[in-house]
Parts: C-alpha cells; sequence; structure tokens
C-alpha cells in the first residue's frame, strides 16, 4: 500500500513512527496511509526553509515569477492526475475537481505578477536633496494550514503569493486528503523552485502546535473551522507571528418574490449540494421573502433533489459524491436529526441512501428542510453537508437582520430582478463576500477571499492583494546625499519638508 511521507528539501521523507490510514469515501476502504509529523519532522522543514531563504529573498522577482510560469503549466499539463486524486481522496466529482484547480491556477497566474505587485512607491526631493521611498520586503519563513475539502486550491491561496514575494514556506495540509497536495508541491520543485523554499510535512496537532510555536515561523495561514482557527489566531499572535484565520460559515440565500424562481432553484441546488456541501461558500440557508415564495421555492426544490444524481465521483454521471468520513457522515445526520426534534419539516431525507456497489461508502443523499428558525441548531451551526435549510421571512429586511444576527459572514446572497433591492442588500449586509444573482461569489485571484465576523480572524484576507500585503512588510525609507564642500549644523527642531 502506497505511503505518504513528507517533502523537505526538495525531497520525499519517509516517516514511519506515526501513521494513520487515509480512506476513499467512495468505497470506505484504505487506499494509502500517510505519515504524522512529530516535533522533530517539523522542525528539519523549518530548517530547511529557515536555510534557503536568504538566498530566495535576494532571488529577483521577475525570477521567482518566472518558476510560477512554468509551475503553471505543470499544473496544467498533469490535470488529470491532479483531479484523480482529489476525487479518490475526497469524494467530490471530478467536474467539481476540475474546477478546483481551475481557480487554484488563477492564484498561480496573479503570483506571476509578482515584479508589478511588489513595486514600491518612489518620492522624489521631499525635502531640500531627500528623496522617500517604500519597498516590501518579505516575512522570512511561513507555514499554511489548509483543510480537506480544496486540498489543492487553499494551499495555493497561499503559498505562491508567499514564494513571489521571497519567503520560503512550509505546508500542513489536511492528514485525510494528503496525496493530491504532495504531487502538486513536486511540480512546483519540478519547476525549478531551490530545495527548502517549499516544504510539506503531514501531521495533526502535533505538528501545528510546533509551526506554531517555533519562532523561526514569521507568518502563518489557515483554513479551516471557527473555533481552531480562533485558537490559531489566538495561540499564534502571542507568539508574536502574523498570522490570518479564515473559519466557518453559515451562508444565506435571499428569494425575492420578484426572482427568476427558475434560475435561483439551479443556482441553490448547485451551491447547496456541490461537493456535498463540503464548501465553506457553500449556502445552507435559503430566506424566502413571503409565503407564496416559500412554497414555490420548497416544490420546486424537492423535485429537483428528486433527480439529483449522487454516486461515486470518478462516475462521470454523479452530480454529488460521498461526505469525507464516515464520522463526518454521523456529525451531519446528528444535526439533521436534531432538527427533526425541534420541529422543522424533513420535506427531503437523504439519510437513508445507498448506492448499490458502493453500500460502504459515506454517502447521503441531498436533504430539505422547509419552517428552520433562528434558535434551532441546524441553523446555528455550520453543517458542512448536503443540508439546506428554508427560513420563511415576510420582509426582506427581515431576512436581513437573520443574516446580520448570524455569528458568522462569511459569504451570502440575493435573488431578485429589483436593482434598488440589490444595492440596498450589497450596502447593508454585514458580510463580507456578496453576490447579486450569484450562489457562490467567490472572488477571482485578483480581489481578495474573507468572510467578516466569526469567519476570520485577522486584519487582511486571503489571496489576491491582500495576499501581497500579509506577506511582506513595508519598509520606508529617507536618503540624502549633501552636495560636496555643503556642511548643515545641527537642527534640533522636528524634521520638516521645509
Amino acid at each position: 500500500m502506497k505511503t505518504i511521507g513528507h517533502w523537505i528539501n526538495g525531497k520525499h521523507i519517509e516517516d514511519q513512527c506515526r501513521m494513520q490510514d487515509v480512506f476513499n469515501p467512495a468505497t470506505g476502504e484504505i487506499c494509502k496511509r500517510v505519515s504524522l509529523a512529530d516535533r522533530a519532522t517539523v522542525e528539519a522543514a523549518i530548517t530547511a526553509a529557515q536555510s534557503a531563504y536568504p538566498a530566495w529573498r535576494g532571488t529577483p522577482a521577475l525570477k521567482r515569477a518566472r518558476v510560477m510560469y512554468r509551475f503553471k503549466e505543470l499544473l496544467e499539463k498533469n490535470a488529470d492526475e491532479i483531479c484523480a486524486l482529489l476525487t479518490e481522496e475526497h469524494g467530490k466529482v471530478l467536474g467539481d475537481a476540475r474546477g478546483e484547480l481551475s481557480r487554484a491556477v488563477e492564484n498561480v497566474e496573479y503570483a506571476c505578477g509578482a515584479p508589478e505587485l511588489l513595486k514600491g512607491e518612489f518620492s522624489k526631493d521631499v525635502g531640500p536633496s531627500i528623496d522617500s521611498w517604500s519597498e516590501f520586503q518579505p516575512l522570512g519563513v511561513v507555514a499554511g494550514i489548509t483543510p480537506f475539502n480544496f486540498p489543492v486550491m487553499v494551499p495555493l491561496w497561499m503559498y505562491p503569493a508567499a514564494i513571489v514575494c521571497g519567503n520560503s514556506f512550509v505546508l500542513k495540509p489536511s492528514e485525510r486528503t494528503p496525496a493530491s497536495t504532495m504531487f502538486v508541491a513536486s511540480l512546483l520543485h519540478e519547476a525549478g523552485l531551490p530545495p527548502g523554499v517549499m516544504n510539506v510535512v503531514n501531521g495533526d496537532k502535533e505538528a501545528v502546535d510546533s509551526l506554531l510555536e517555533d519562532p523561526r515561523v514569521k507568518g502563518v495561514s489557515f483554513v479551516g473551522s471557527t473555533p481552531v482557527a480562533e485558537a490559531i489566531y489566538s495561540k499564534g499572535t502571542a507568539a508574536g507571528k502574523r498570522v490570518q484565520a479564515l473559519g466557518g460559515a453559515k451562508n444565506h440565500a435571499i428569494v425575492m418574490p420578484d426572482a427568476d424562481l427558475d434560475n435561483a432553484v439551479n443556482a441553490l441546488m448547485g451551491a447547496a449540494y456541490g461537493s456535498c456541501g463540503e464548501r465553506c461558500m457553500a449556502i445552507s440557508v435559503a430566506v424566502a421573502v413571503g409565503e407564496t415564495t416559500a412554497d414555490a421555492l420548497i416544490g420546486k426544490l424537492s423535485e429537483q433533489l428528486k433527480t439529483l444524481k449522487v454516486g461515486p465521483g470518478i462516475d462521470t454521471c454523479s452530480a454529488m459524491g460521498p461526505l469525507i468520513t464516515e464520522s463526518h457522515r454521523k456529525k451531519v445526520t446528528d444535526l439533521i436529526d436534531s432538527g427533526v426534534t425541534a420541529g422543522a419539516q424533513l420535506v427531503v431525507d437523504g439519510r437513508e441512501l445507498r448506492i448499490t456497489g458502493h453500500e460502504n461508502g459515506y454517502f447521503l443523499g441531498g436533504c430539505l428542510f422547509d419552517r428552520v428558525t433562528p434558535e434551532m441548531k441546524i441553523y446555528q451551526e455550520e453543517i458542512f453537508g448536503p443540508v439546506l435549510c428554508v427560513v420563511r421571512a415576510e420582509t426582506m429586511e427581515q431576512a436581513m437582520q437573520l443574516i446580520n444576527d448570524h455569528q458568522y459572514g462569511n459569504g451570502t446572497c440575493i435573488f431578485t430582478r429589483d436593482g434598488e433591492a440589490a444595492r440596498y442588500f450589497s450596502d447593508h449586509i454585514e458580510v463580507g463576500m456578496v453576490g447579486i444573482n450569484v450562489p457562490l461569489p467567490v472572488p477571482v485571484a485578483y480581489h481578495s477571499f474573507g468572510g467578516w465576523k466569526r469567519s476570520l480572524f485577522g486584519d487582511l484576507h486571503a489571496y489576491g492583494p491582500d495576499s501581497i500585503r500579509f506577506y511582506t512588510r513595508r519598509k520606508t525609507i529617507t536618503q540624502r546625499w549633501p552636495s560636496a564642500g555643503v556642511r548643515q549644523g545641527a537642527d534640533f527642531a522636528f524634521p520638516t519638508h521645509d
């Protein structure tokens, strides 16, 4: 059986000390094993990154960008193998895997603009014979801790930007989906990145704690659940590190009475049930404005769910694959049970779904709740599964208040034909990413990704322009070259431009 180790200083490192099984969610079978790094292994990766940093920092930005150009080409050349690994370990359908890789490549393309992105400002003659300019210098060794649901895309939110800024990097990916991350890292080495600039350590909490406690690590990027994000932010900042920690979500979609309901339903199907709901941008709550709107929405969603094809991700006919693990499937079904107990109407129940030939897979059919209320657990918590909750509201203002009152503020959208309503919504909703008739408003690579409230800990969002600022420090330099023979006496007044 294949074993996944670590990638340190440009080499695969085998480590048999602690091992964990990796499962194919569609079959429930062990498909490989992954090594869990101990503190010594993590420290070896940090040492490799620290050693590689000075030379890489001194490498011109254009040469760093050229590595990313070659990396992009290799990602596209190896797309089929990458997507197959994604589907095997995560369970997502191949079309979804291709979409993930495509968005990942966009971030590499953005990083290719490093020579332009890292340009500072220059001002001549800010005072007599005095010039001033700013430049953006790398932090040093930085780390990324990434989740199972996007094992290719989320790491590529982080290390392409960090590396082109002149940093070296240590990545701790999810131990549930390690193979695609490791394969992509090897492609970066093939693209010409010097050994030690990019390192990967697979592991669990021990590896995470090692990264947070090591003073050589100057910055940490994280994507995962809110409790862990908050803990990493607190521990990392207490240790003097720069930290951005993206947490959980409970994304609402408002459906207005004037919405194109057929288009809204199609959009909600993809946004709620795509990737089996295991997306931080998944729509998990639809707020229908008006009883007529709600009744029509429930009717159309119920009909669509009858035709939702659930099956293994490698089956091109499948629209939705399995959940990541049996324990996560149980967590989702327990939340569904709690919704039924609390009085919500389970209009479509996917709990008894079984896939012929894949009886041991972690499958769950699409579920649809109606008449969900804010005090229910299924409304308050991030379910991270194929469950859509419909809440009924009397007015748009009432619907918006539900969203603004929620602890999460990651993504949201509104379905309407009314431009005034859309403008009011986008202006006054307290959420970081907003869609107008767009259910998954994930920003393109040259904007930045991040939510508000308890969906983000830190001041800077992920990828895009914020990533360049996160992975660099501004330095401002002021200089004077006095003319020959000119001498100035001591000046004890505060310096001005006069």
